[in-house]
């Protein structure tokens, strides 16, 4: 734990090969090639204008996210690194991630990304079942995430995965052979998260017609329950809710968002959060990717809107994200941000029903019951 929460840069990456059916993130296919230059361009430029915004930093962080970053060639990638240390300062050996899918095709880029500078890739797996891939709509099979998972395990410092449980007719048995399968592949991270339905998907259109059924709420806190179980056994215990990793080897971006640091947001549709004259500003930016572009062309970025946060808004933000990590929240910070105390007799009723516990004199956390309710967890503490 760091009393400095960090500083990151986010770049999103919005094109995809296809869109995953349960995927609402922004990202958008395109038939015809991308002009990868012209973006890595605006990618500077937009860099440019926060640069003006946030000062001289010291980048802790970056992240390409997306989207599927794997699309872009390691010329890119090598480009939007070279922007990012142009604006802000890079130290050596700083955490830069890549998202990527374990098709052939963007695996074979990844020796170019590692040139690039890229130390750590998460592969979006999703499942270790081929029936489960395409209901999933992945476009790789078993065998490729498993090749894959072992080129980036050659190539990379640092790998993760991500799957997805609490998929239709999953049973317990079945979650626990396949994250234990999964955890033998891992290298020392794990995202791991419950399938949702979420709006505007494809999947909330099929799920609202009939066409697959959900697991009972009980059985997926049950699967969430062995997820823990199996992951902390296995020497991969949750750091968030959905994260897990071996001591030392959690996400530092992400670790960014959680403890509540500063981040400035590069691309279409992507946010950002940082101090600027002393209060915490949000940005969010075009998503439509061709209107971002233009947007960036003629004005130096692509933001739409933001807003100033005031003190109970970031208090609130600084819980509901705080509270998701295993190391809890400091109170001392909450207080300091909102200015005035947590309530006592809240956190007293809470302890009761064995959803939060302290951690020492100046922390508290929520326990694993008060992970699966965690949003009425934040809700009674934030009244």
């Amino acid at each position: 734990m760091t009393d400095d929460p960090g500083f990151g840069i986010y770049i999103h990456w919005p094109f995809c090969a296809a869109k995953c059916p349960y995927c609402d993130f922004n990202s958008h296919v395109r038939h015809q090639p991308v002009d990868q230059a012209r973006f890595a361009a605006a990618f500077d430029r937009e860099m440019a204008t926060m640069r003006v915004r946030t000062g001289a930093r010291k980048v802790d962080s970056i992240f390409l996210g997306g989207g599927t970053p794997s699309l872009m060639e390691p010329e890119t990638v090598g480009a939007v690194l070279e922007s990012v240390a142009r604006y802000w300062t890079v130290p050596d050996g700083i955490e830069i991630t890549l998202e990527a899918n374990p098709s052939s095709v963007e695996a074979a880029r990844f020796r170019g990304y590692r040139a690039a500078g890229v130390n750590r890739v998460s592969l979006g797996v999703q499942a270790l079942n081929d029936a489960d891939l395409r209901f999933l709509g992945r476009l790789h099979d078993v065998e490729g995430a498993l090749h894959a998972i072992g080129l980036a395990r050659e190539i990379f410092p640092r790998l993760s995965f991500d799957l997805i449980y609490a998929r239709p007719h999953q049973s317990l048995d079945q979650w626990a052979a396949e994250l234990n399968r999964a955890i033998g592949y891992a290298a020392d991270h794990l995202s791991l998260y419950q399938l949702t339905i979420e709006d505007g998907t494809r999947f909330q259109l099929l799920y609202e017609a009939g066409k697959f059924v959900m697991p009972e709420p009980d059985h997926a806190a049950d699967l969430y329950k062995l997820t823990q179980e199996v992951t902390a056994a296995r020497g991969l215990p949750a750091y968030e809710i959905s994260n897990h990793a071996r001591p030392g080897a959690e996400s530092r971006h992400n670790l960014i968002y959680w403890r509540y640091g500063e981040y400035v947001g590069i691309g279409p549709g992507a946010h950002g959060r940082f101090v600027e004259s002393g209060e915490r500003i949000v940005t969010f930016t075009e998503k439509l990717p061709e209107a971002w572009l233009e947007r960036v062309e003629t004005r130096g970025h692509g933001i739409t809107g933001g807003e100033r946060l005031t003190r109970d808004e970031e208090a609130d933000e600084f819980l509901l994200m705080g509270l998701r990590l295993a190391e809890g929240i400091d109170l001392a910070r909450y207080e300091s941000l909102s200015g005035r105390s947590l309530s006592s007799k809240r956190i007293a009723v809470l302890q009761e029903e064995r959803l939060v516990a302290p951690v020492g004199n100046s922390r508290l956390r929520a326990t694993a019951d008060g992970m699966i309710v965690l949003d009425a967890v934040v809700a009674d503490l934030a009244r």
